[in-house]
């Protein structure tokens, strides 16, 4: 006997890709997730390819998975697809330290960043919108 199943927390019409511990920091991704928010998601992808930050790469390879996510595993429409979220988390912190001069130290903090991105139909968007303005 198992454990129950885990109840889906998305909606039918939106898949989602995860991408844990990446290596900058968290208000450097949000600069880069905050391009994307919103966007139709090959305006996104594009948005992406031709940025100049280095993350960028990063955050797009989440998105493709996010759209591949919607496309094989709950057929979605690829060319529907919206970003509805782009969430960035706060991850480990680590902590390097560095010779100061008379025999002081000091602390470097690296950190590390989560990144969620959920996409939705474009279709299933318009519904939520109209049933908030009414």
């Amino acid at each position: 006997m198992s454990k129950p199943k885990h109840p889906r927390t998305l909606a039918e019409t939106e898949a989602q890709a995860l991408t844990r511990n990446i290596r900058v920091s968290p208000r450097k991704l949000n600069l880069v997730a905050g391009l994307i928010r919103n966007k139709p998601a090959s305006q996104a992808v594009a948005i992406l390819t031709f940025s100049k930050r280095r993350i960028a790469h990063d955050v797009k390879k989440t998105l493709e998975s996010a759209i591949a996510n919607a496309e094989n595993n709950h057929q979605l429409d690829v060319d529907q697809l919206v970003v509805v979220r782009a969430e960035v988390g706060k991850s480990i912190v680590m902590r390097r330290f560095h010779a100061r001069g008379r025999g002081r130290s000091a602390r470097i903090e690296k950190f590390f960043s989560h990144l969620k991105i959920v996409v939705a139909e474009r279709a299933a968007e318009a519904e939520t919108t109209e049933q908030k303005a009414a």
